[in-house]
């Protein structure tokens, strides 16, 4: 397959995502969803943590820690595009900004960039061993 069209499928598939995204978080949860809002945030942001470092990082971890601090800056301006949605639209469409959303958002970064350490840490730690040839 061509590596620029694999390149722009990657891409597409992500600003689909990223659009859903946006629209989901400026709606209102569904009342039987409010109770759990917190965890349904920080299992978004682990998701979508594992979705895009699947897709773009690797093993690379400056490309990890790019997507963390994107991811997080995406929840902080996710939470101010709320507040002013109801403003801009002059109907209360969503609430207001939270920081124990944003709290949340990174607890689930933070939870797999745990995983994902470990992952990078064996991942080293297997390259870095010499092959034994016992036989």
């Amino acid at each position: 397959m061509n590596l620029s069209l694999l390149k722009w499928a990657k891409l597409l598939l992500v600003a689909v995502f990223f659009a859903g995204s946006i629209i989901g978080f400026l709606v209102k949860l569904p009342s039987g969803f409010r109770h759990i809002d917190k965890e349904l945030h920080a299992a978004f942001y682990f998701a979508a943590a594992a979705f895009l470092n699947l897709l773009f990082a690797k093993k690379n971890i400056l490309v990890h820690l790019l997507l963390f601090g994107i991811l997080f800056l995406f929840g902080i301006c996710i939470e101010y595009a709320q507040e002013y949605s109801n403003t801009f639209f002059h109907v209360r469409i969503h609430g207001r900004f939270d920081i124990e959303d944003v709290q949340a958002n990174l607890k689930g970064l933070v939870a797999f960039s745990i995983l994902w350490l470990i992952y990078w840490l064996i991942g080293l730690f297997i390259q870095s061993s010499p092959t034994r040839n016992d036989g």
